[in-house]
């Protein structure tokens, strides 16, 4: 067999769900497993999510690879300095990895912070553990093989021009939602999550061989493969093999 490549979308905090995922992959030696972020919000294992791909990343029997994703990026930037723009949403799922981090009791869907907890929430840096930003700021931003590029959310440019991770800006590798991309990228393969694929454009989609056509599941167009399928947010987290097209998940 040759080597493989799989691909993990976003995991938000489901600590349960990735480990069955990883479980259902079994990679070997000559293989690369590449996580693509967001291992943090939403979920209510946030911290033990982030310990369990630090120590794969560290002890796995093949490669493996994590890149930052956008929550990573703003935990960075909230430890320095909160922004209750990103901090304050419930739907963000910041107060669950509160919560994880500082071993209490995890909130129900919905369920905001108790008015007593505001004042510690909001200072970040006296519950946030300093080695997992440090660790977040380690992070590559995007990692490529034979196979494929694979980025957290896409790539910088706009229209019909879209440069490799090493020519553009860095933010857009985390945080860019342009239509544009998804529409009319062409080039070498792109594997990427931060955007539901249930939120990707549909008109020019297509399935993965053996994958229902629902919305939620993974998005082909092109040279493109969307793979985040809502983990944290009532979905299922989702990897795909390379070349392959293999889809696994934690359904």
């Amino acid at each position: 067999m040759g080597a493989r490549t799989f691909a993990i979308g976003d995991i938000h905090g489901n600590l349960e769900a990735l480990d069955l995922l990883l479980a259902r992959i079994a990679p070997e030696k000559d293989d690369t497993v590449v996580f693509l972020g967001d291992y943090l919000d939403r979920g209510t294992r946030s911290k033990e999510t982030i310990e369990r791909v630090r120590s794969f990343v560290d002890d796995a029997p093949c490669k493996a690879v994590a890149l930052r994703g956008n929550h990573e990026d703003i935990w960075i930037e909230c430890f320095k300095e909160p922004n209750a723009g990103f901090l304050l949403p419930r739907s963000n799922g910041c107060m669950d990895s509160f919560r994880s981090f500082t071993a209490a009791t995890p909130l129900e869907e919905g369920q905001p912070l108790r008015a007593e907890e505001f004042v510690q929430y909001l200072q970040v840096a006296s519950w946030f553990p300093k080695d997992v930003i440090d660790w977040f700021e380690s992070l590559p931003l995007w990692y490529e093989d034979d196979h494929a590029l694979y980025v957290h959310a896409g790539l910088d440019g706009r229209d019909a021009e879209w440069k490799h991770p090493k020519d553009g800006r860095q933010k857009p590798l985390m945080w860019m939602r342009e239509k544009g991309f998804y529409n009319g990228y062409e080039g070498k393969r792109v594997v990427f999550g931060h955007t539901h694929t249930r939120d990707l454009p549909q008109e020019l989609r297509r399935y993965p061989e053996a994958c229902p056509k629902e919305s939620d599941r993974v998005w082909l167009r092109g040279d493109l493969v969307g793979i985040d399928t809502g983990c944290g947010r009532a979905g299922v987290l989702t990897a795909v093999e390379l070349p392959s097209l293999r889809i696994i998940d934690s359904r």
